[in-house]
């Protein structure tokens, strides 16, 4: 019988430990249920992931707080069907803002909210639009309208401010 040894250097083990402490951070805000404060810190930390441990951390830590903001009652059940969209808008962010950072920090931050908003305003008009056609849920559709509200320009708003965190955050952190 072989044993084999996980060796691990300084940098592996910072990386780990800078991931693990943005995950905590990003399952901890949903538990907030107030979207200025929660959807900026994850985003923050969304874009801090790509920026300090490349796409595929960004990747990972995007799937988790929508699925805790649906749990926590964050996202209003009437949207559980937008969970799957709102992490593909958080993939379509961390993407483009890996690719666009590297032009100029801001031009990142900028064009990655503006698709993550495209994305999230456009699908959530769809599934709204179902969701209201459905006679069963019609009770549903006021509080569907107000989520979809959420959809729409304040996740433009808290992935600019999530950027503007983000910057802010890396500058320190640097020095």
């Amino acid at each position: 019988m072989q044993t084999k040894a996980l060796i691990l250097n300084k940098q592996t083990v910072a990386s780990l430990v800078q991931f693990a402490i943005l995950l905590t951070v990003s399952i901890v805000a949903p538990l907030f249920h107030f979207q200025p404060i929660t959807g900026p810190i994850v985003n923050a930390c969304l874009f801090i992931a790509t920026a300090l441990l490349g796409v595929q951390a960004g990747i990972m830590l995007g799937l988790l707080p929508s699925l805790i903001a649906w749990s926590v009652g964050t996202l209003p059940t009437p949207l559980a069907p937008m969970v799957p969209f709102i992490m593909a808008s958080n993939t379509i962010m961390v993407v483009s803002f890996a690719y666009l950072k590297e032009k100029h920090f801001a031009a990142g931050v900028i064009g990655a909210s503006v698709l993550k908003f495209l994305f999230l305003f456009s699908t959530s008009y769809i599934v709204i639009n179902l969701i209201a056609q459905k006679p069963e849920l019609s009770s549903a559709s006021p509080i569907a309208q107000k989520a979809a509200q959420m959809m729409s320009w304040p996740q433009l708003a808290t992935a600019l401010l999530g950027g503007i965190i983000a910057f802010t955050f890396l500058r320190f952190y640097k020095k």
